[in-house]
């Protein structure tokens, strides 16, 4: 199938594009990498009468460290995302996450605002947003906005987006731990994962687990943060006895829908194995650091 017909706009700035938002309202649709809105515009799921064309807006096309934050543009694609060194330096875990998204073709062209808009609950970013306390910046009618991953994304490709408005940027606070890991597990290569899995955590000088941040994608309708496992593992040997009992306590807090194609009882039992991974994968990377 091919688009329904639409009144095609590349504005040269943010203040054009949100002046093109506000003129035509809800008819409005902007697009930049299109990984999620093309093959929906192709289907015809999305109609939209204007489709605002974000590509030259360069100024959302970043990637820095500001003090205790890493600011990252809206535009800025995936690629960009898994290989910028501000990145690899300050948040190598959010780079490890961009780096499995789809293919080549697909990282090249999606981009970190998108993937948050479209708010796919077993995609990457929105997990490490969440997992990772990370904030988004929105601009719009009003002015600028400061929004919480975790209450930015409401349910299955429903967030919180006035009309009228544009994800400009994510911020995640700085620092974190240095140990860290994502885990997912998909029928296919490039397919949205089943589940997914995100940590970040540092040990002390006893080797006991602090600031746990443990995050699953794909089990719910948006992207869970497990604030009871983390407190579960604050002070603990980061061990093998330790290592399971979080991941069995992980399968127990989570309530997968259930369906014909993907069991509840498949996910958790993936939940269960990829948080064991998990901790193995970072205690190995701190292994050979």
């Amino acid at each position: 199938m091919k688009p329904a017909p639409f009144t095609y706009h590349r504005p040269a700035s943010l203040a054009e594009a949100l002046a093109l938002l506000r003129t035509h309202g809800p008819a409005a649709k902007p697009i930049a990498g299109g990984q999620s809105l093309g093959p929906m515009l192709n289907m015809r799921l999305a109609r939209p009468g204007h489709l605002i064309d974000l590509n030259d807006l360069i100024e959302l096309d970043r990637v820095r460290v500001k003090e205790d934050m890493l600011e990252i543009g809206a535009l800025t694609r995936h690629h960009r995302l898994a290989n910028a060194p501000e990145v690899q330096r300050s948040l190598p875990l959010l780079g490890a996450a961009a780096a499995s998204i789809g293919h080549y073709a697909i990282r090249q062209r999606g981009t970190i605002g998108g993937s948050l808009a479209h708010a796919d609950p077993a995609a990457q970013l929105p997990l490490i947003a969440v997992t990772l306390g990370a904030t988004l910046v929105i601009s719009g009618p009003a002015g600028t906005r400061e929004v919480a991953a975790a209450d930015f994304l409401q349910s299955i490709m429903t967030v919180d987006l006035r009309d009228g408005e544009l994800i400009t940027a994510l911020r995640f606070p700085l620092p974190v731990g240095d140990l860290w890991a994502f885990e997912a597990f998909s029928r296919r290569h490039g397919d949205f994962a089943l589940v997914s899995v995100a940590l970040s955590f540092a040990r002390d000088a006893e080797g006991k687990i602090d600031a746990l941040r443990l995050g699953l994608g794909g089990v719910d309708t948006v992207p869970l943060r497990l604030p009871e496992i983390e407190a579960r593992a604050q002070g603990r040997l980061a061990d093998e006895d330790t290592i399971r009992d979080l991941a069995a306590a992980t399968a127990a807090a989570i309530a997968p829908e259930d369906s014909a194609k993907v069991p509840a009882v498949y996910r958790r039992e993936l939940a269960e194995t990829l948080v064991i991974r998990a901790f193995q994968s970072a205690l190995t990377r701190e292994e050979g650091a």
